[in-house]
C-alpha cells in the first residue's frame, strides 16, 4: 500500500487529548483501555494474549509486522486486543517461515489498527497521566460523536472480562495415561502455560471460568491451577470461592497473574488498579527466598496490596518487582499454595522463571507421597 493513499486516523483519549496517525487499511472505530507494551519482539503472542481483552495496545517498538505471523505463535484462538496503535506498520515481512503478513491477519479478525502515531509522545503521556479509556478511528470528521462513543465505554475498574475469553466447555490436553493430573481454572489462559504443564508430564483438564470446586475435583486431580486473564479480579466471586476451597483442603495450587490476584483476594488481601500497569518482557523481579534476580514477562493492570500482604500472618511475600516494589509473588505459610504476578511461561519473553512450573510439579509430587 502506498503511503499517500492511506486514510487519516486518530487516537482520542478519555481526557480529550488527541494523537493523529494513518490507517493501515482497515477502516472503522474501536474502543478500550489504552495501554503500552515495551517488548521488542513477540507482537503476535501479545495480540493473542487473553489478558489484553478490552484493551487498545500501543507498541513501543518502532516496527511492527516486519516478521509476519505464524500459526504456531498464538496464545489463544484469535486476536484479543481491541485495536493496535504503532509507529511503523510493516506491510511486507521477511521471516522465511511466516504464514502471511500482519495486515491480512488483522483483516481476517476485523481488528482496527493505526500507524504513524508519535508513540513516544503517546506512551510518555500515558505514563504521566495513567491508563485510561480511549478510542481509535478512521472516522475523524466528527470528534464530538467519537467523544460520545468513548463516554459509554465502561471503566476497567470493576469490569469482569474472564467470561469473555474463557473456554465454554471443558477440554483435555496431554497424555491421558499420565500419572499426574491437573485441573486448570481458565479465566483467560495462555496456551504456553498449558504447554509448560504438559511437557512436565501432566494430563490437564481445562475448566470454564465459573466452574465450581466440585467440578474441578471430579477430575480427581493431583493439583490445581488458576490462570492469567483480563479485567478486574474483584468481580470473580466464583473463582475466589474455588481458591478458598482448595486452600481450605490444603491441596497443591499455583496461580499466575489474575490467578495470583484471585488467590490474594481469597486470603482477604485487596487488589487495586495500577497507574499504568506492567507490560513488557524485561521487568526485573527479585526472588526473596533465593536472593536471585529474574528478568520477567509481565502483563497486568492490577496488583495486590503490599501492606495488607505483609500484615497477613498466613502469607509470605516471595517475589518483589524491583522497579516499584509491588508484590510479584506470594506463598501461604502453612498451605501448599503459591502464586506470581508475572508470566513464567513467557511467550514472549525470557525463561528465567520457568523453574516455577518445576516447583509446582514438585509440590504436587510431594503431596502425593504424603497421602500414600
Amino acid at each position: 500500500m502506498k503511503y499517500q493513499t492511506r486514510k487519516k486516523a486518530l487516537v482520542l483519549l478519555a481526557d480529550g487529548t488527541i494523537f493523529y496517525g494513518k490507517s493501515v487499511g482497515i477502516e472503522g472505530t474501536s474502543t478500550g483501555e489504552i495501554c503500552f507494551n515495551t517488548g521488542m519482539t513477540g507482537y503476535q503472542e501479545i495480540f493473542t494474549d487473553p489478558s489484553y481483552f478490552g484493551q487498545l495496545m500501543v507498541t513501543t517498538n518502532a516496527h511492527i509486522g516486519n516478521y509476519g505471523v505464524n500459526a504456531n505463535e498464538v496464545e489463544s484462538d484469535g486476536i484479543k486486543i481491541s485495536g493496535l496503535i504503532c509507529r511503523n506498520f510493516s506491510f511486507t515481512h521477511s521471516r522465511i517461515d511466516s504464514d502471511g503478513n500482519l495486515k491480512d491477519w488483522f483483516l481476517e479478525h476485523n481488528i482496527v489498527a493505526i500507524s504513524d502515531v508519535d508513540t513516544r509522545a503517546l506512551v510518555s503521556y500515558i505514563r504521566d497521566n495513567g491508563a485510561m479509556n480511549a478510542i481509535i478511528s478512521t472516522e475523524i470528521e466528527n470528534i464530538d460523536l467519537l467523544k460520545k462513543q468513548l463516554a459509554e465505554v465502561p471503566s476497567m475498574e470493576g469490569l469482569e472480562l474472564a467470561s469473555k475469553v474463557s473456554t465454554k466447555e471443558p477440554y483435555f490436553v496431554g497424555d491421558e495415561r499420565s500419572e499426574l493430573k491437573i485441573s486448570v481454572l481458565d479465566i483467560g489462559i495462555k496456551k504456553n502455560i498449558i504447554n509448560n504443564l504438559v511437557k512436565r508430564g501432566a494430563y490437564v483438564k481445562v475448566f470454564p471460568f465459573n466452574s465450581s470446586f466440585e467440578e474441578l475435583e471430579a477430575f480427581q486431580p493431583d493439583g490445581y491451577f488458576i490462570s492469567n486473564g483480563p479485567g478486574d479480579p474483584e468481580p470473580l466471586i466464583e473463582a475466589q470461592a474455588v481458591a478458598k476451597e482448595i486452600i481450605k483442603r490444603d491441596l497443591p495450587l499455583f496461580g499466575i497473574c489474575l490467578g495470583h490476584q484471585v488467590i490474594a483476594l481469597a486470603n482477604g488481601i485487596s487488589t487495586y488498579k495500577m497507574h499504568n500497569g506492567h507490560r513488557g518482557i524485561n521487568h526485573p523481579v527479585k526472588n526473596l527466598l533465593t536472593g536471585k534476580g529474574e528478568i520477567t514477562s509481565q502483563n497486568h493492570g492490577f496488583a495486590i496490596d503490599r501492606k495488607e500482604t505483609e500484615a497477613n500472618a498466613n502469607v509470605e511475600i516471595t517475589h518483589v518487582h524491583l522497579n516499584d516494589h509491588t508484590v510479584a509473588g506470594i506463598r501461604l505459610k502453612n498451605k501448599n499454595v503459591f502464586s506470581v504476578q508475572y508470566h513464567p511461561e513467557a511467550s514472549p519473553g525470557p525463561h528465567d522463571s520457568e523453574y516455577l512450573f518445576d516447583q509446582f510439579i514438585h509440590n504436587i509430587q510431594k503431596a502425593k507421597l504424603e497421602v500414600n
